[in-house]
């Protein structure tokens, strides 16, 4: 299928280059502030002289994610009945942007400041890429969203590797003149923001808004009340998008994991510097863009819930290599692997809810979507910190409590029914 058959009528080229830069652009916050620099200078410089370094991270991440499981779904509900999806993507972005800038400001002692621009940062990012994944539908045929997600998702991590190569280049360049994280991680984030802003801007120009096809009329209950009208409808209505909402929530714990603590893991149990630490999540993201481009014509071809499930055992196998390996090779073939699991099973999960989700709420299902992976963000992290805490900092232990997740995934996979599940949406 060429990319001109996979688009649905009236949409352009350019609106999908618009719409895969996006991901392009914050992909590179995801890598360089939450993977990889900020979140290991976090552990070691700014909150170094706390015992429980790591678990002031993940609580505060956690948090973020809680902050975005209360209000998603009511703004994912007020967006499909307005049509005002971009609106909320340029707020959240700018809003990010802004945030990082100011985490430029954190140095060793300033904990707090450090917690509340990361945050609020992390919270901003949330939504815009609930609202990014919510234009998916709009613009892929329901035949070829695994591609097209896919597309999104590999154009995504050169995004990552552009911004982290930039500050690879910063930060070993300091590096040779002596100076330390302190010196360099400012203009890291500087950096990071400005590549947000630039590369998300076609987005915010030239992406449609779309007129609402229905009006939900779960827009006026309060949060308490949208939720278990929400799981009750999917209960009865679409179980198998209930089914894998649980699914997503299981093996998203797993990745979070990897994502927020693998800088953390490489350099407290693996004594990587932070120049090397950066070397390995390139290889991770290019590994990752590899996966993502690669499994979405695999997944619209052998069938989701097959592909899904040998994206999971592959991440058994990542977590079984980089807890059992001592050697420094050894932990490379596990972050390889790790990239091609994440770019998968991130690319399937957005196409499978598009899928599943009936046309007209889209941003409400994605944001039903978000609030599954923010869950399983504050579960991740929180489990992980906290098998850390009490085990003294023991991080192959942790690691291989990450297990669980994936091993929980699998399980629920055996419930989804993909084609009742796209007969219900439709």
């Amino acid at each position: 299928m060429s990319m001109t058959s996979a688009l649905q009528k009236q949409v352009k080229k350019r609106e999908l280059f618009a719409w895969a830069l996006y991901d392009f652009a914050n992909s590179g916050y995801t890598t360089v502030v939450l993977t990889t620099v900020f979140s290991a200078y976090f552990v070691g410089v700014v909150a170094a002289h706390h015992p429980a370094a790591t678990l002031i991270l993940t609580a505060t991440l956690s948090a973020s994610y809680l902050l975005l499981m209360c209000t998603l779904p009511q703004m994912g509900a007020w967006a499909d009945r307005t049509g005002n999806k971009k609106s909320l993507l340029l707020f959240s972005t700018i809003a990010c942007v802004l945030a990082t800038v100011l985490l430029a400001k954190a140095e060793a002692g300033t904990v707090w400041w450090a917690v509340l621009f990361l945050l609020l940062s992390n919270y901003a990012y949330g939504v815009g890429e609930a609202m990014i994944a919510a234009f998916l539908p709009e613009i892929a045929k329901r035949e070829a969203l695994g591609r097209v997600s896919g597309w999104g998702w590999g154009f995504g991590y050169f995004g990552g590797m552009l911004t982290l190569g930039l500050s690879l280049w910063l930060v070993m360049s300091s590096e040779r003149q002596g100076l330390g994280a302190s010196s360099y991680v400012p203009w890291v984030m500087g950096l990071t923001a400005g590549v947000f802003a630039l590369a998300a801007t076609p987005a915010l120009i030239f992406l449609r808004q779309r007129k609402p096809v229905v009006e939900t009329k779960q827009l006026r209950l309060s949060f308490w009340q949208r939720l278990p009208s929400l799981y009750k409808e999917c209960r009865s209505s679409y179980p198998d998008l209930g089914w894998l909402l649980i699914c997503g929530a299981c093996y998203h714990a797993g990745i979070a994991v990897i994502i927020t603590l693998s800088s953390v893991y490489a350099t407290q149990a693996m004594g990587f510097s932070m120049s090397q630490t950066m070397m390995l999540i390139f290889t991770v993201n290019i590994a990752a863009a590899v996966g993502a481009l690669t499994f979405g014509h695999v997944q619209d071809r052998i069938g989701h819930k097959r592909a899904l499930a040998i994206t999971l055992c592959g991440w058994l196998v990542m977590v079984i290599v980089a807890v059992v390996t001592t050697s420094v090779s050894g932990f490379w073939w596990a972050a390889a692997l790790a990239g091609l699991c994440i770019g998968s099973s991130q690319s399937a999960g957005r196409a499978m809810v598009g899928l599943l989700a009936p046309a007209g709420r889209l941003a409400e299902m994605y944001s039903l979507w978000a609030f599954s992976v923010q869950l399983a963000a504050v579960v991740g992290p929180l489990a992980y910190g906290l098998v850390s805490w009490f085990s003294g900092g023991n991080h192959r232990l942790a690691l291989s409590a990450t297990a669980l997740f994936f091993i929980a995934g699998l399980v629920v996979l055996r419930q989804i029914q993909f084609e009742r599940g796209e007969r219900a949406a439709q």
